[in-house]
C-alpha cells in the first residue's frame, strides 16, 4: 500500500504541544513532509527555540507516523528557518487560542471614509 500524505497529516493532527491545546499541524509547526518509499521525513519548528518539549514532540510524531502501514522509518528534523510565528496557525487554531482569524483579501482593502 502506498504512503498517503493525507494519512500522515491526519496522524500529525493527533500530536500536540503539551503546553498548547492545539495539534502541531494546526499550530503551523509542520513545515514539510517528504515521502521516500517507506520512509518519511518531517521538518518542523517549535513555538520558541528554547522549548524543552522538542524531543518529546519529535518522539510522539515518530511513534505515531511509523505506526501507519507501509512506513518503516520516520525522521523528524527541527528547524527555525523560517522562525515560527502565530500567523502560521490555521484559523481554527487562532480561534481556539483567542487570536483574530486571518483577514480575507477584502478585509485588507483600505476604505476611504467621507
Amino acid at each position: 500500500m502506498a504512503i498517503n500524505k493525507e494519512h500522515i497529516i491526519d496522524v500529525l493532527k493527533q500530536c500536540f504541544d503539551p503546553e498548547i491545546p492545539v495539534d502541531l499541524w494546526n499550530l503551523g509547526l509542520i513545515y514539510d513532509i517528504k515521502i521516500d518509499e517507506q520512509n518519511v521525513v518531517i521538518t518542523m519548528s517549535l513555538t520558541t527555540p528554547g522549548c524543552g518539549m522538542a524531543q518529546m514532540m519529535a518522539e510522539d510524531i515518530k511513534t505515531k507516523v511509523t505506526s501507519l502501514n507501509s512506513i518503516e522509518e520516520t525522521t523528524v528534523e527541527v528547524t527555525f528557518d523560517p522562525p515560527w510565528n502565530p500567523e502560521m496557525m490555521s484559523d481554527e487554531a487562532k480561534e481556539k487560542l483567542g487570536f483574530s482569524p486571518s483577514k480575507t483579501q477584502s478585509e485588507n482593502i483600505s476604505t476611504e471614509w467621507d
